[in-house]
């Protein structure tokens, strides 16, 4: 189930260069659509609404009046420039929160993301957009199966760098996402994460790691996620070295919530077995 590869990162940008802060743009696209390659499919029950409808409209935060003023925004250590419309980034109540503070300055108005991923945002910002980011997420009616666009199993696992580890793009996306109050990006980061395979027992411990440290004790979903993981997977965990030393480590709740969820489930084994 794990394997070792290496990481890939999509390069599908919206990165803002300041030599280019004073030049108009016509009508175009921010974006560059890439051309569809390998896909990946995994077998699950489609819900009741598609959050890409084929042929439909979605329920995105899309189609907003691209008149509005522009917002640069600088992320990350490097501050990596990015230029969004004022009305996109709007649609998120901590940017708007941001946006209204700074409603009288005569300047140029701009963010400073100093602790936040440039690729996770960028995908953010493709999301306000679009309604999704990429790779994006395809409903296969022959197959009954959600799969990823443009998505090469080969490459492995998706992951950033996030002090000195290895993790899941997906997981940074939902964290950012919480932090950002747009709780249907954190929806499909979460269903795209559970369509990755092959990824090592370091980065999904790596990865848990920054779920705790980035969402809320009441988060009742991507935590819960990676103790499901983990359970369904005990074979392959009790016999990891990195699990061993990332317990002696601790410092997380999470490992004693994967006591809790592990006790949980042999009661309900012991349950299932019992006479009535």
């Amino acid at each position: 189930m794990f394997t070792s590869s290496k990481n890939k990162s999509y390069r599908d940008s919206f990165s803002y260069r300041a030599s280019k802060a004073t030049s108009t743009k016509k009508k175009g696209s921010s974006f560059k659509d890439k051309d569809l390659s390998q896909s990946r499919r995994i077998s699950v029950q489609p819900p009741q609404s598609s959050p890409r409808s084929q042929g439909g409209t979605s329920s995105s935060p899309t189609s907003p009046l691209l008149n509005s003023a522009i917002i640069t925004i600088s992320v990350g250590p490097s501050q990596r420039l990015f230029a969004a419309h004022e009305d996109v980034l709007t649609k998120s109540p901590h940017f708007s929160h941001h946006l209204r503070a700074q409603f009288f300055e005569s300047a140029g108005k701009l963010i400073d993301l100093p602790g936040e991923e440039p690729e996770a945002f960028s995908a953010v910002l493709e999301y306000l957009y679009k309604g999704d980011y990429t790779p994006k997420l395809a409903y296969d009616k022959k197959r009954s199966s959600w799969y990823l666009e443009d998505y090469d199993t080969s490459a492995g696992e998706a992951t950033v760098q996030q002090g000195g580890a290895q993790v899941l793009k997906d997981t940074v996306i939902y964290c950012a996402a919480y932090k950002y109050g747009l709780p249907e990006l954190q929806r499909l980061a979460l269903k795209k994460q559970g369509l990755q395979s092959g990824v090592q027992c370091s980065t999904i411990l790596s990865s848990a790691r920054y779920a705790y440290d980035n969402t809320p004790a009441s988060d009742s979903k991507l935590r819960a996620h990676y103790l499901a993981l983990v359970i369904r997977s005990r074979n392959t965990f009790k016999r990891s070295g990195t699990m061993q030393m990332e317990m002696q480590r601790g410092g997380s709740p999470l490992f004693f919530d994967l006591f809790v969820a592990m006790v949980n489930h042999l009661d309900d084994i012991s349950s299932s077995k019992s006479p009535r």
